[in-house]
């Protein structure tokens, strides 16, 4: 009778360490990717970015106006020709005569010239201004690919972790509803009860804690992408980054040839050509013109030609706003290249050694956490069912198992988001870019 009771007593542990087993090795195997049927691709996300991210269009759009602004400069004069015409009805009293109406008209011709290459500085200028905006547009779709690609990394790992919380608080559920029957049959005392009640509400806290970062996050994907407002995306993808092809040297290389600098070096230069435009804006522009006309009674009309010519004279404005504004201009885009063509390759060398860093924290959870605590889970199911440990070390032991895998999870997170920015810093394209 001792034996049948004592079996009996044992049946539901064993079935109880069962189902954690069971769930715990489910948890343990739990892949690192997204599933979703209908979830975003990366791919699809910068396809949706290129079309509508608003960064990007705003970029474009001033494309318009500085082609126009080099159109402008790349005209003969920068000054449109003045045509100007004058018809007058003149009355000339006559003694003893009815008054003599006569009509005379004038027509003239005006053009300004600049005098002091301001055009070259215009064009220069405008072209400079071109280029550089296009090399920002080329910076900047890179940017935006960089942080679509860390938006959609941080849904997906959001969404990986609240698998892995899903699972484990499935596994608390059983274990607490495993002790209630224990505590209900006296086998477990009550603080066992209690232990596993707290431990389910802190995994079902933990888990919707997780939820709400991870709509947090994909209204922050949506809005990058101009999605729908009611429309949060679901992301599908591989969390761990690709095998690195480049070294450092290839990096920095790459970094100096990154389409910022170059669009800063151009900023530079248009600068330049518009001081100098400014310092030729001092010289006074001259205007020449041509006049014709009629004049005098029908039967005696004179025939008018002349020729005018017009020069301001520089005494009182003398353009020092426009001059000192064109300096501040030029010393500020100085500023800016040179500290950019410092910071660029300081950021890219600290990148590189923290994704070195994070390489190897993750092969060290891989190789060695890992495997560890996978091993310890399956002794611990085995000491549970042979009565060698109770419930609730069997529930520490699987604890562990979590942890393990959040750390992997962060880990591999951390990985990918460090190894983008360090993509973007360098200004590295994929191998089917274009260099």
């Amino acid at each position: 009778m001792w034996f049948c009771g004592t079996f009996a007593a044992v049946r539901p542990r064993r079935r109880a360490a069962g189902i954690l087993a069971g769930t715990w090795f489910a948890l343990a195997l739990l892949p690192v990717s997204s599933q979703a049927a209908a979830a975003l691709t990366l791919e699809e996300a910068w396809r949706l970015a290129e079309a509508a991210n608003p960064a990007l269009r705003n970029v474009q759009a001033r494309l318009s106006a500085a082609e126009g602004e080099l159109t402008d400069a790349r005209s003969l004069l920068w000054n449109n020709p003045e045509l100007s015409a004058d018809r007058l009805r003149r009355s000339v009293p006559q003694p003893g005569l009815a008054t003599e109406k006569q009509r005379e008209w004038s027509a003239g011709l005006a053009q300004t010239f600049e005098i002091a290459g301001q055009q070259g500085y215009r064009r220069e200028a405008a072209h400079q201004e071109l280029v550089g905006l296009q090399a920002t547009l080329q910076e900047t779709r890179r940017q935006v690919r960089a942080e679509i690609e860390q938006r959609f990394v941080r849904v997906l790992a959001l969404q990986l972790r609240i698998a892995t919380e899903e699972e484990a608080l499935k596994l608390v559920d059983n274990a607490a509803a495993a002790v209630r029957k224990r505590v209900a049959a006296g086998e477990d005392s009550r603080l066992d009860g209690n232990v596993a009640l707290v431990e389910a509400e802190r995994g079902r806290n933990q888990l919707a804690a997780l939820q709400e970062q991870l709509t947090e996050a994909r209204a922050e994907l949506a809005s990058a992408l101009q999605l729908a407002p009611d429309h949060l995306p679901e992301v599908a993808g591989e969390l761990m980054p690709a095998i690195p092809r480049y070294t450092l040297e290839e990096l920095l290389a790459a970094a100096r040839q990154r389409p910022q600098l170059r669009a800063l070096e151009l900023r530079e230069a248009a600068a330049a050509s518009r001081l100098g435009l400014e310092r030729a804006t001092v010289y006074p522009d001259v205007t020449v013109g041509i006049n014709v006309g009629r004049e005098g009674p029908g039967d005696t009309r004179e025939k008018l030609v002349g020729v005018s010519l017009s020069l301001p004279l520089p005494l009182f404005r003398r353009n020092a706003a426009g001059i000192g504004r064109a300096t501040t201009e030029l010393t500020q885009a100085q500023i800016e290249r040179q500290a950019t063509e410092r910071d660029v390759p300081a950021q890219v060398r600290a990148l590189w050694r923290n994704v070195e860093s994070l390489r190897a924290r993750v092969k060290r959870l891989e190789d060695n956490v890992l495997t560890s605590l996978d091993q310890n889970q399956r002794l611990s199911a085995t000491s549970y069912r042979a009565g060698e440990i109770g419930l609730l070390q069997l529930i520490v032991v699987n604890r562990q198992v979590l942890d393990g895998r959040r750390d992997l999870i962060e880990a591999r997170s951390d990985l990918r988001l460090t190894t983008i920015a360090l993509e973007a810093a360098a200004g590295w394209l994929p191998a089917g870019e274009a260099r």
